[in-house]
């Protein structure tokens, strides 16, 4: 259903910009890290680029359009080019699913030294698509199983992470924004994290639990060399994948040993997401309350991370963490600048996968 959906739109689009006569060239980041457009639409009224804060491209000459952003952020951010009030991808630039639609994105460099996020020059692993029939969705689904280098010459078993993406993404978050697997080869390479395999899902489903439990575990571990433990297993999520993996270790905490929550927690407040994302809080609360010790003593490593203040998610982990310090249930804190964005996410996965299967 969503492939034919951006089959019709990306129809749609084509005939927009060629009735349009709309080109664009890609985008060029200068070295403070502006970003100048320029898009060539000599019949449109008005071009904007929307990169978080929407900017008006200014008419040249030959109906090309033109504009320099402020300096932006080092890592990978979503835009938007919007002609005449239609919002679109860039036709200029690689497509990415995110924002509920097809979108834009762009990479702003990393500070020089810092290579934690770009390939390098180490044993690189593999990133399996693979397809399995969900019990739960009635249908066939797709996942990304990243595979660590040495899974292809030893005959060894691996720890496993689940690791969920956020609201308005799929599965192809974590390989594509993500970096996943840019990460977990420098970091292995560097002996700073255990060789391990990582299952990227996709969260858009009815039950989340019940995908996971019943169809995405058994199939992962049917299909690959992992040990089926709760001492070699891990869930993870970012903002709505955080808000999943807390849903599900608290009920389950015997099926887990590690857990990461990136940018979220509980609503503090109102949940405008529906019920079915935020449950009944303060059930979980008392479960963690009721089974303090079990829980501390079950999760190796119970990791929160946010970006800062200005994550949007940033007070519902603040009053989160203030109900478990209430309760005493242990867990250890990372805060990164960055707001509720792929480079923070990108820190985030850095951060736990060191900490993880030790």
């Amino acid at each position: 259903m969503k492939a034919n959906k951006f089959l019709v739109l990306g129809c749609m689009l084509m005939a927009m910009f060629a009735e349009n006569d709309v080109m664009a060239q890609k985008p060029k980041v200068l070295p403070d890290h502006s970003v100048q457009f320029s898009i060539r639409a000599p019949q449109a009224n008005r071009v904007q680029i929307d990169l978080g804060k929407q900017y008006d491209l200014t008419k040249g000459e030959n109906g090309v359009w033109t504009c320099t952003t402020e300096p932006q952020s080092e890592g990978f951010h979503y835009y938007f080019l919007i002609v005449d009030g239609v919002k679109t991808p860039d036709p200029a630039s690689e497509p990415f699913y995110g924002c509920s639609s097809m979108a834009s994105g762009i990479e702003i460099p990393y500070p020089e030294g810092d290579n934690r996020f770009y390939q390098q020059n180490v044993a690189r692993g593999t990133v399996a698509q693979k397809r399995y029939f969900s019990t739960t969705e009635n249908g066939w689904r797709r996942m990304f199983v990243y595979l660590p280098p040495q899974y292809f010459t030893s005959n060894e078993s691996y720890p496993v992470l689940y690791l969920m993406h956020g609201g308005g993404e799929d599965e192809t978050g974590w390989v594509n924004q993500g970096r996943t697997d840019i990460i977990l080869d420098n970091l292995i390479a560097q002996g700073k994290a255990k060789p391990m395999i990582i299952a990227m899902l996709d969260g858009n489903t009815r039950d989340f639990q019940s995908e996971l439990l019943k169809d995405c575990i058994p199939f992962v571990e049917k299909n690959f060399r992992v040990k089926a433990n709760a001492e070699n297993r891990g869930l993870a999520g970012l903002s709505m994948g955080g808000i999943q993996t807390l849903n599900t270790i608290v009920p389950n905490p015997e099926l887990f040993g590690y857990v990461g929550i990136f940018s979220s927690g509980w609503f503090a407040s109102a949940n405008p997401m529906g019920a079915s994302m935020g449950g009944d809080t303060e059930k979980m609360y008392k479960m963690l309350a009721d089974r303090k010790d079990f829980y501390n003593k079950q999760f190796k490593e119970l990791f929160l991370t946010m970006g800062g203040e200005t994550d949007i998610a940033y007070n519902n982990c603040k009053v989160m963490r203030g109900r478990f310090d209430q309760i005493g249930i242990k867990y250890s804190y990372f805060e990164t600048p960055g707001g509720h964005t792929w480079p923070v996410w990108r820190e985030s996965l850095y951060q736990f996968a060191q900490k993880l299967f030790k």
